[in-house]
């Protein structure tokens, strides 16, 4: 089954669960869609354990292009995602569809996502998906705004907060996100949003009650050398890779190999 936008709703509406994980090359992209994920995010989160920058802040546009395109290579029928990064999208509204653009026109990838649902940021989602481009939302938890949150911390905590977070769901759905990630909020707050909304929540560090779930892939193989509380390996594919290497090193240097 080829997955499109316009499938999310009815997902939700028949309780059906939404599995998303992310990839940065043909190679993670062929893993992620092989093993059943209904949605692919090209997340600019690569920017950390991928490229090697202590935030997302510093990946930009070209490469994000440029990761998206190893991506859609290898999907052919499942939906491909594209985060724009940092500062290509928050300067104007010219500048969110020229970027939002350039993606779908250079990658192949059927949506994008962007960060924040402030009143400015709701007016340039608004205008992109008026011309035709597809938005995923995500409030809570926004990586591009850390420095501004002080740290990586959950989001939603305080009552002001958490009505904040409420408020900015709305706003998004109403500016015509087909989906909206919540990331590390409390549960409670999440499931309050996923039952107020008529599109698919997709929760990462928010509970059991969002409509779907993503992870970095990264994070779940275990590659990280760093992994955040809300995250949950299922091997440890750094450990098992780095022993191999130390079994072929220690074969070649004893003339074994």
């Amino acid at each position: 089954m080829i997955v499109n936008v316009h499938q999310f709703v009815q997902w939700k509406e028949e309780g059906t669960a939404i599995a998303v994980l992310t990839a940065w090359d043909y190679l993670s992209a062929q893993m992620v869609n092989a093993g059943g994920a209904d949605i692919v995010l090209v997340g600019d989160s690569m920017a950390m354990p991928v490229i090697g920058h202590e935030t997302t802040l510093p990946i930009t546009l070209d490469e994000m292009i440029y990761h998206a395109k190893m991506v859609r290579r290898a999907i052919k029928n499942t939906l491909v995602v594209v985060d724009l990064p940092f500062l290509s999208y928050q300067t104007s509204l010219e500048a969110a569809l020229m970027s939002a653009g350039r993606v779908l026109k250079e990658t192949g990838a059927q949506a994008v996502k962007m960060e924040g649902g402030h009143a400015s940021m709701v007016e340039k989602i608004a205008a992109t998906v008026q011309v035709g481009i597809p938005v995923m939302g995500h409030v809570g938890l926004t990586p591009q705004s850390v420095y501004q949150f002080g740290s990586f911390r959950k989001q939603g905590k305080s009552d002001e907060d958490a009505k904040r977070i409420l408020g900015e769901a709305i706003a998004l759905e109403k500016a015509g996100v087909f989906a909206i990630v919540l990331e590390h909020i409390p549960a409670d707050l999440a499931h309050k949003i996923s039952q107020r909304m008529t599109i698919p929540t997709i929760g990462i560090g928010a509970g059991p009650d969002c409509d779907g779930q993503v992870l970095v892939t990264s994070d779940l193989l275990g590659l990280s050398d760093w992994q955040p509380p809300f995250a949950k390996p299922y091997v440890n594919l750094r450990e098992q890779g780095i022993t191999a290497i130390q079994q072929f090193c220690e074969n070649v240097h004893g003339h074994k190999f």
